[in-house]
């Protein structure tokens, strides 16, 4: 080769590797200035019922955050999997969003088994949950943030409603529940707390089926039976995902009504009953910490912008959606007020933070993980909504331990420093670990 050819030869190449490093630069350029947020949700399975809509309103706030310049002048980029209702494959997918995609923050899990499953990947690798769901309290973690209700700020108040004259005076209880982890802690604590109240264990029916059930004719008939004993009977439900279908379906076919043996339930909002031939069911009952119907501004813009965002005028909206609404807007600003998006300095800065709620006030993450919320017994109306017929005068702190169980009675949740404890015994003065 000449010299001419050899000197154009390595020009050629200095600005192709040029060319390259700058191309490198500008894609790791983009890469920094966009920031992922994962989305775990079952999509598939007997819970997608409940969880797609979550998935759904997740991609709307990042959408919406995105328009007003993202965060910290980072785009923000949705990562969405399935777990398909599988609960290891759970975790498997968690691990995947932290590791593999590195995203800032997850959203997601409905059923605390899911949960449980996932708890592990979040501590070992360091991230941040944010769980939209209530549940059975009993945990605090330092990688999850609980933005669903504890026990005392919707099953307790709900079985205080319906124990007052307000609510019917009720002396029988059904606890009817999926078999997992959430349903029999709360209806430990319910059991605990009704037999504190006086009601003799007789007067108490506690029952459990898988998940998917679909067989409801013998469960509805034990329920029927055990109200005919001359007291006043409810049920508390805390079943989970599409079994509530065929439930409700056969509680209409036994000809079971409100004013006969109302039901409460814990886990079936609008979404749930937007399947269902709801005219059977009027007047049986759901507890939550937010309804559709609720007449606020906040809330009316919030509904507007979803059926605008789902081109879905008739779409519904419900309490896990708000949950998830709180705790995205509390991120972000965690996000600025710590000025990175380092998991460890946004953990320090999420206690305290307040957003307004889409019922009119504030919710306030607490030292112990869980924000403050408002208590609401709703009616079911023909038309799927649920009407709201109680309400706490303002918002419950979570009691994220139980104190009606021997336990968790004396434990705290609190994780600012020094503390830093999610299960600190008072009267030993020593942190559970």
């Amino acid at each position: 080769m000449s010299l001419t050819k050899t000197i154009l030869s390595r020009a050629a190449g200095a600005l192709l590797g040029g060319a390259l490093a700058l191309g490198a630069a500008a894609a790791a350029s983009a890469a920094d200035d966009t920031i992922k947020i994962g989305i775990l949700h079952s999509l598939s399975g007997t819970m997608a019922i409940s969880e797609t809509t979550l998935k759904d309103v997740m991609l709307m706030l990042i959408d919406e955050q995105n328009k007003k310049g993202g965060v910290l002048g980072k785009k923000l980029e949705a990562v969405v999997v399935d777990p398909a209702s599988n609960w290891p494959l759970f975790a498997e997918k968690a691990k995947e969003l932290i590791a593999k995609d590195k995203v800032s923050a997850v959203f997601g899990c409905w059923t605390s088994v899911s949960r449980k499953s996932v708890l592990p990947v979040f501590k070992e690798l360091d991230s941040i949950l944010f769980y939209p769901v209530q549940y059975e309290g009993e945990e605090s973690e330092r990688n999850v943030f609980y933005t669903g209700a504890a026990p005392n700020q919707q099953a307790i108040p709900a079985v205080d409603y319906l124990m007052s004259p307000e609510g019917g005076s009720v002396k029988r209880w059904v606890l009817e529940g999926t078999d997992y982890v959430y349903p029999r802690t709360t209806n430990k604590i319910l059991e605990a707390y009704l037999k504190l109240k006086g009601v003799p264990a007789s007067d108490i029916m506690i029952n459990y089926t898988p998940f998917g059930f679909s067989d409801w004719q013998t469960e509805v008939s034990k329920i029927k039976a055990f109200g005919s004993a001359g007291k006043k009977t409810a049920v508390v439900s805390t079943i989970n995902g599409d079994a509530n279908v065929p439930f409700y379906k056969e509680l209409g076919n036994a000809g079971i009504k409100a004013t006969d043996i109302p039901v409460v339930a814990f886990s079936v909002g609008e979404e749930e009953l937007a399947g269902l031939d709801t005219k059977p069911l009027v007047g049986h009952l759901a507890a939550w910490n937010y309804f559709e119907s609720i007449d606020a501004p906040a809330n009316k813009a919030f509904i507007d912008a979803w059926h605008t965002f789902t081109k879905k005028p008739n779409r519904t909206t419900n309490d896990p959606m708000e949950a998830h609404v709180i705790g995205f807007n509390m991120w972000v600003k965690a996000v600025e007020k710590a000025q990175s998006f380092a998991p460890d300095k946004v953990i320090d800065a999420m206690i305290g933070v307040a957003v307004p709620n889409l019922t009119g006030g504030l919710s306030t993450m607490m030292p112990n993980h869980h924000i403050t919320k408002p208590v609401y017994i709703g009616e079911i109306q023909a038309d799927g909504q649920l009407n709201a017929v109680w309400q706490t005068p303002g918002t419950l702190v979570a009691q994220e331990w139980s104190p009606y169980l021997e336990g968790s009675r004396d434990l705290i949740a609190d994780w600012r420093k020094p503390m830093s404890c999610g299960n600190f015994n008072v009267k030993t003065g020593k942190c559970g670990g």
